[in-house]
């Protein structure tokens, strides 16, 4: 079961400390070519909180519909390096997803900072000064064939520093995973999990699907440029003479657009890369191995 998806959501997400923060945005959009809009957070005039995605997902599958859910986040580690951290025969995504919620239990709102800060894992990460030339920034597969096909360079989940850093956000983004999938029965999280006839979860990188249509490495900072974009995506413009959206609305957006544009082609579901590992361990972008246009 790949295609033939009811709903398409994009979710821009952060790992960013404390409990209100501008890093979040959620948009949505049907079948068909009608433009996506932003999902507005529960409480008027705040922002998203990580806790607050949960609940509106959890709901949100309650409403029905086979959703296809696309979270800005790596959903794992190198295993080259996590292995070691694990138990013996226990050596799948599923179990690095309990190692770090026990790590980061106390941290509120889905936090993942306790986790690197661990002695017992914080070998792994690079926190601060300089990378020192014997230190290896491992990455996933998937991570070196983006790379490799073009569509971007998402950093390694194991950086945490500067602004690009991504570290938090993936221990953020599997709490989250996990979270929701202990709520309920009928979400999947791909690859580790075949699609799902009630919602499947797929790890996205907003800027392949820009690059996957040729807009480049360019921010798209207006309605104007969006459109342009949501153009090259088969999909409506949004009528909106509001504010300028933020970044991060943007790639919400262009994300549920864009996995609208990519779900039905069978060869996003089975790319050249997506080996044992990628499927239990380390996880796989969606799109990445899928021809550009």
């Amino acid at each position: 079961m790949t295609g033939s998806f009811d709903s398409f959501i994009g979710i821009d997400w952060s790992g960013a400390t404390g409990k209100r923060y501008q890093g979040i945005a959620v948009a949505e959009c049907g079948r068909g070519r009608a433009a996506p809009h932003l999902i507005r957070p529960p409480t008027a005039g705040r922002v998203w909180t990580r806790t607050q995605v949960l609940d509106w997902l959890d709901q949100r599958v309650d409403q029905g519909g086979r959703l296809l859910i696309g979270i800005d986040c790596a959903f794992s580690l190198p295993f080259d390096t996590a292995a070691a951290w694990l138990p013996r025969g226990a050596g799948d995504v599923f179990a690095l997803w309990d190692l770090v919620e026990r790590a980061c239990q106390a941290d509120a709102d889905l936090f993942g900072g306790a986790f690197p800060r661990d002695p017992a894992y914080a070998a792994g990460y690079w926190t601060a000064g300089p990378r020192v030339e014997s230190f290896h920034l491992g990455r996933r597969a998937t991570e070196d064939a983006c790379r490799a096909g073009g569509y971007g360079s998402p950093e390694s989940p194991f950086k945490l520093i500067g602004a690009k850093q991504v570290g938090k956000g993936a221990l953020a983004g599997m709490r989250l995973l996990r979270a929701l999938r202990a709520r309920r029965n009928d979400v999947k999280v791909w690859p580790f999990e075949p699609p799902s006839s009630g919602a499947t979860i797929v790890e996205i990188y907003p800027r392949l699907f820009l690059m996957r249509v040729g807009w480049g490495t360019r921010k798209v900072r207006s309605w104007a440029d969006l459109n342009a974009c949501l153009d090259r995506l088969d999909t409506d413009p949004i009528e909106d003479n509001q504010s300028q959206p933020t970044d991060h609305e943007t790639d919400a957006l262009v994300s549920a657009a864009g996995l609208r544009a990519l779900s039905h082609d069978p060869r996003v579901w089975a790319p050249p890369g997506l080996n044992d590992r990628a499927r239990r361990q380390e996880g796989w972008i969606f799109g990445v191995g899928q021809s550009k246009r």
